[in-house]
Order: C-alpha cells, then structure tokens, then sequence
C-alpha cells in the first residue's frame, strides 16, 4: 500500500497489527477519487498460532458480521450511524458495508435488465445524487467502487434530492437504469443511508431485503483487502438543472398564465424553509425563474450538520420559524422540505401550518376536483374527520399499513385492480401521484398546491389555499408515545413483534373492555392493516394493529394504533380521541389492563407512558 497522504489518517488495528488507511473529508472538499479500504477479518489461533490467513470464519463471527447488515435495511431504505457522536450508537454504515450493498444492487439491477431484454446487460447505467450530510464523500466513493465492481457504469449527480434520483431513470436525455439516492431524511447528521429505484420506481422492501442479504455474504467473506480505488473517477452531471426545469414547465403550462405566461408567479410571495438540506435549488431554480419573490426564505445554503433545525415538516422549530416568516413578510405561501424533498409541509397565508391530516385533505381537495370520485390511500393514523372531509367531497378513504412504501404501494395495486385512486399520502408528509409515476417527491406535491393557489387568485379568489380545507375538523385530541424495546439488537425485531402480537391476543380474548380490532375502513385489508384480503398480499415490513375504542357514553370516541417501529428498536403507539381526557383514559388502559399483567414491562421500556399518565 502506497504511504498515507498529509490529508489521510492512520488507524492502529491493535488486535490484527496492521493499519488502515482512511481519508480524512471536508463537505467543502471536492468528491474523492482515491479511497483505500482493507477488509478486516478477526484473527483467530490455530493450534496456538495467530493467523490473518483465514480460510474459513467461526460460524459465530460470520453470523454476527452479516447480521450487522442485514440490521441496516429499514423498510424499502438502507439507513445506519456513518459518523461517531451519538451516545449508545456505533458506527455501523461503513465505506466497506456500503461498497458491498452498492455492489449488490448493482448487479441485482444487471440481473433485472438481462432477465427483461433477454440478453446479456452490459454497461447499465447507475447515477448517484446525494443531500449535504458530511459523511456523502467518502460514502460516494463506495458506492461508486462497489458499481463498477458489479459491471456498472456510475453517473455523479451531486447534490440532489430523493425525487430527483429516480426522475434520472425517466427523463430524457438520461433515462439512466438505476438511481441511488444516498441521504437519511431528517435523522441526525450522524446517519446516512441509501434509496434505490429503477425506472419502475423505488424498491420493495423485500427486494431491498435480498441486496442487504447478498451484501450480508460479500462483506462477511471478504477475507482480503478490496480496493475502493476507482480508475476511472465517475462521470459527473447536471441533471438538477433539468429536473428543475421540468417542474417550471409543468407550473407554467397548468397556470397558462393569460398576461405573462413565463412568469406566472409574478406577484406571489413565497416562503421557502429548505432546512440546510437539498431544497435550497426549489428557491432559485424554480420559483425565482418563475416571476416569484422569494425574500425571507430560509435555510437554503447546503449544510451537513443542520445548524438551524431537524429538516423535516413535522418538526415543529421549521413550522415555527417558517410561519413567522411568512406573517412578517406577508407572504403568500410557505413551504418547508425535508432534507432530500421526498416530503413537504406548508403555511398558509394566515399562518397556519399545514402538515398531517391537513395537508392529506389539502391535496385531496385539489385532486377530487381533478378526479372526481377517485380514492385517497393513506395510512392508519389518520383521523374519523379526515374520512368525512373526503367522503363529502365523493371520493373514497383507503386506510392502509403505516409506512410510505406500503401506502405507495397499495395505490399502485388498487390502480392495477381498476380501482381508480390517484393520490397516496402518508401523515408524515410523503405524498405520490399517479400523475407522476406514484413518485413520493415533496417539490411536485408543493407545485400542485402553488398552480392552485395561482387558479385561484386568477378566477378571483383572494382566499388563500387554507380555505381549501377550512371545514376540516380536528381530533380534540392526538398524541404519540414510543416504548423503547429492551433487547440486544439482533433480538429487537423479535421482541417487538412478540409485544404487538401479544396486544392482539388481548384484545381478540376481551380483556380489553370497549376495545376492537379495527378493519380501517373499506380497503380490502382485514386483520388490523396487516393482511391484504386479494389474491397477491403484500410482504409484511412491519407488525402493527389498529383497535377503535368504544364506551357506553359516548359510543365510538377514540383509536389506538401500535406498531413496530422499521428504523428503531421501538414501538410507537399513536392515539386519537374526541372527548376531553380520552387519550390519557385509552393509555391508562393500555399499561393497567395489557403491559402490565401480560409482562410486557419487563421487554418494553414504559417511562414514556408513565410520564404522560402523571406517575
């Protein structure tokens, strides 16, 4: 091995006596080309003799190396700790790690592509984009290694947003056949991750299942030093330019602005909170070039370390600060994206923000009146008051299993069974269309709502768009607590869907007086979201319920939905009700008549729900 660089740092493996060199990174430095990484075995004794030669690994080791991997996977994502700072949290997101799932995605995307052409795929074409988290260089380049290790070609978007990723499979001139997308949405600028998508769209969480496997394998086995050091640096290009002007042209031709069809947000102002994430072009490349004004906007520069705020649109800091630019400067409209812009949240002109429950009935209300009659999948925590405000609008409410993916893709499946539904949304903000290839990207969600509030000042209106949804009712109340599972990591998944089982049971045996497993709503789903009732169900991520909960005075008031958590090792329970104190009665229920008598104190940390019940 060549000698460490100034720049690089040396690392002492005491137990192996050998050293590893690693660069150090800057996010202000330019994409590294020239990553080494030796693949470190644990030494074991034969017959009293130390050995890195190792020509099989303890089925102990082996076992423990491809769980670490297969622990990544989170749902449809690959998400883990890339950088030291988190308190009980070790770095498990490795450049080795991501070189061998960015291998196996690369050659599972070789695989699909002989498999569709029959022939043999040569060459396919797999770009990477990224958000500003300061671990994405050194990250890159494995990505980057592992793909061409597969036979890839890789292309380097840079920064970029989630959306944007697969939009490169699909727009010309790209239409590359695979897109990466590496970012850990709102999470702590400690983590990262992977999003993988084809032209078909994002990946299914078994088919990520089956990368995380076979990266499992390769990791496990790779006994001697794997070069990261790529030949030929990755071509780098410019697709954000055009995945902006892509949502420019739609602004402008849905407008057809009658006096200046160019700039048809010409005396419009709009607030943008891009949270020191990707957002930050939306600003410049899209609503400035459209004639908007743009001043008080926030957060725009790129910035790994999120100095500001959580970039997310739940997170109640941006909604603040967002809302107050949006009073002070008399804005019309605020939007507040997510670290990659798979998510959205916004103000409306008085203030009021518009995330949850609200922006599901937001986006409703403009699609019925684009598709009258069609049905709205959303998943399982959103409220009784949201299906009557779609209902009376004549369209359908479609209550499915939490999970962005899962609601996705239940829309693509009720479409296929010639059930017309041409929106999807989940309650934290991620919101598909079938217009735009069933894509959760929180900037076309965002240019729907802008080309309606513009319709609407054009036919005369000086309502803004929260009059869309002003006959929305609220839960009285709404809260959501977690119970932190007390288990070694591998032993966590087991444990938590051993608890939720368990409430189930309960349940279904009558212990719980007033409660029952509830269906959610006409969706062809039975057994408390989690079993499709068609003839092709869809893969289980994650174990959840959902129970309505009844008493003799005020009939049905309140729900209560417990799942697993797919990112942590935890459960959340999320609870509405309509009369005052429901939701601590409903909590009190939970702990006093299930946890505790069935045991499940001694696997669940319960300090959460204690805190709220008072005690």
């Amino acid at each position: 091995m060549a000698s460490a660089s100034p720049s690089s740092i040396t690392l002492q493996n005491t137990s192996a006596q050998k050293s590893t060199i690693i660069p150090s990174f800057s996010p202000r430095k330019p994409l590294l080309t020239n990553i080494s990484v030796i693949f470190m075995c644990r030494p074991i004794r034969s017959n009293g003799v130390r050995s890195l030669r190792v020509a099989r690994y303890d089925e102990v080791v082996v076992d423990d190396e491809i769980d670490k991997i297969r622990r990544l996977q989170n749902g449809s994502d690959v998400r883990g700790v890339a950088l030291e700072g988190e308190k009980g949290r070790t770095v498990d997101l490795t450049p080795p790690v991501v070189d061998a799932i960015a291998e196996s995605f690369g050659e599972w995307v070789i695989k699909g592509l002989e498999s569709e052409n029959g022939r043999p795929a040569e060459g396919a074409r797999v770009s990477l984009g990224r958000d500003p988290r300061i671990s994405g260089s050194v990250l890159s380049v494995a990505v980057f290694a592992g793909l061409s290790r597969a036979g890839c070609v890789a292309l380097d978007i840079g920064l970029a947003t989630t959306p944007a990723c697969f939009m490169s499979t699909v727009l010309d001139p790209f239409a590359y056949d695979a897109s990466i997308m590496m970012t850990a949405s709102h999470l702590p600028y400690t983590r990262n991750g992977l999003k993988f998508f084809t032209k078909k769209g994002g990946l299914t969480s078994p088919e990520v299942e089956e990368i995380c496997d076979r990266a499992a394998h390769k990791y496990a086995n790779r006994l001697a030093k794997v070069s990261t050091m790529l030949a030929t640096p990755p071509t780098r290009v410019d697709f954000m330019s055009t995945y902006a002007a892509h949502l420019r042209g739609i602004i402008k031709e849905r407008v057809n602005h009658p006096t200046h069809y160019d700039t048809p947000l010409k005396n419009f102002q709009i607030i943008v909170n891009a949270g020191n994430g990707s957002g930050g072009f939306f600003t410049w490349d899209v609503l400035d070039k459209l004639g908007a004004d743009t001043f008080g906007s926030l957060h725009l520069n790129p910035d790994g370390m999120f100095p500001n705020h959580i970039p997310n649109p739940e997170d109640k800091t941006a909604m603040a600060l967002t809302r107050a630019a949006v009073l002070d400067n008399s804005a019309d409209l605020g939007i507040v994206f997510d670290t990659d812009v798979d998510r959205g949240g916004v103000v409306d002109a008085e203030g009021n923000p518009i995330n949850g429950d609200k922006l599901i009935a937001l986006m409703s209300a403009i699609v019925l009146r684009e598709h009258p009659g069609t049905t709205v999948v959303t998943d399982a925590r959103t409220s009784i008051a949201l299906t009557r405000f779609i209902t009376d609008r004549g369209g359908h409410h479609c209550l499915y299993r939490v999970g962005y993916r899962n609601v996705i893709d239940k829309g693509v499946q009720l479409n296929k069974e010639g059930v017309e539904t041409h929106l999807m949304m989940e309650t934290s903000g991620h919101g598909a269309l079938k217009e735009n290839y069933f894509l959760d990207d929180g900037a076309y969600m965002v240019v729907k709502i802008i080309i309606e509030m513009v319709r609407m000042k054009l036919a005369g209106s000086n309502d803004g768009i929260g009059s869309l949804i002003e006959d929305l009712e609220e839960p009285l109340e709404s809260t959501e607590l977690r119970m932190n599972v007390i288990a070694e990591p591998r032993q966590a998944k087991a444990k938590a869907v051993e608890a939720i089982e368990a409430f189930r049971q309960y349940i279904e045996e009558g212990r719980l007086q007033g409660w029952e497993l509830d269906s959610c709503g006409d969706c062809w789903v039975s057994e408390g979201c989690l079993v499709d009732s068609n003839e092709t169900p869809a893969a289980i991520d994650a174990q959840m319920y959902r129970a309505k909960v009844s008493d003799e005075e005020n009939g049905q008031y309140g729900w209560v939905h417990i799942r697993q958590s797919i990112h942590n090792p935890n459960i959340a329970v999320n609870m509405q009700s309509t009369v005052p104190g429901g939701c601590r009665s409903m909590t009190a229920v939970l702990r006093d008549k299930f946890i505790l008598p069935s045991g499940m104190n001694r696997t669940l940390d319960i300090s959460q729900i204690d805190k709220y019940l008072g005690n």
